[in-house]
């Protein structure tokens, strides 16, 4: 029964994500450790893209993370040690971008793109609603027809 138990939860358990912080990493400090933790949890790791430096094990994420964890102890706020990481690597650096004038293409263009394809269906629509009468056949092409009709 004990067995059975250790099964169930080790596979509970197996998809957590294990965190790459190394030991050697972790600071004395239980505040400023914490306050690393919230700060690389919105940290994208430029290796693996799509990761945060707290969850990725490449040698650029733990780097930034010693970085963030130097720059606390220095007695950097939480603001200046984002400042810091994104003046050395760029806007790309954090996971969710700052809303600004270089950004705000980006978070509207989802709605911009809704607009548009609305825009385009209504005038679809409206195209072909309006049922167009057919131009009248010419003379010739009238007799054409009529030899070719009577030719069955």
């Amino acid at each position: 029964m004990i067995r059975k138990f250790l099964l169930v939860l080790l596979i509970l358990l197996a998809p957590l994500p294990a965190l790459a912080v190394n030991p050697d990493e972790i600071l004395a400090d239980p505040v400023l450790e914490e306050r690393a933790r919230n700060l690389s949890v919105n940290l994208r790791c430029m290796v693996c893209q799509n990761q945060s430096i707290d969850d990725s094990n490449a040698e650029l994420a733990r780097d930034l993370r010693v970085l963030v964890r130097e720059r606390l102890q220095q007695g950097d706020t939480d603001e200046e040690v984002i400042d810091y990481v994104v003046s050395r690597y760029g806007e790309f650096v954090l996971l969710k971008p700052r809303f600004s004038l270089r950004t705000m293409l980006l978070w509207a263009a989802p709605a911009l793109l809704l607009g548009i394809g609305a825009i385009v269906l209504v005038l679809m629509a409206r195209g072909r609603l309006r049922a167009r009468a057919p131009a009248p056949l010419s003379a010739e092409e009238q007799a054409r027809i009529d030899e070719l009709l009577d030719r069955r």
